[in-house]
């Protein structure tokens, strides 16, 4: 059976997402982008990825606002967060809610490759 490597990357950063989703896809990734936490929650809902990249802060519904809708409607998405600007509270209120991490902004191409590959088990 195929791996499943479906990746949903959510950000209002118009030009970060794109970077990134042009990395993943030079990775071998599939890449569904959104570009606010309202399309993302969409998207996850229709068609749950591998794993769901998150920025903290989104207009419509925040990263950690979304981990917690999935948690609530029994949908198991691994979910890495990221954010230029993300306090250790919010960081911990993450992890405590399953988050697989959470990565400052700019995240270095090797420290995202790290956390997918332990993430998808690559």
């Amino acid at each position: 059976m195929a791996i499943d490597r479906r990746i949903l990357i959510a950000d209002d950063d118009a030009a970060f997402r794109q970077g990134v989703a042009e990395l993943l896809f030079n990775w071998g990734l599939e890449v569904e982008e959104a570009p606010d936490g309202a399309a993302a929650l969409e998207l996850l809902r229709l068609r749950p990825p591998s794993l769901a990249l998150l920025d903290m802060h989104m207009p419509g519904f925040t990263g950690l606002e979304i981990l917690t809708t999935l948690r609530r409607e029994t949908l198991s998405v691994p979910c890495i967060f990221w954010s230029a600007n993300a306090s250790e509270v919010i960081e911990r209120l993450a992890r405590r809610e399953g988050a697989l991490a959470v990565l400052r902004k700019p995240v270095p191409a090797a420290e995202l490759r790290r956390h997918l590959n332990e993430a998808l088990n690559l």
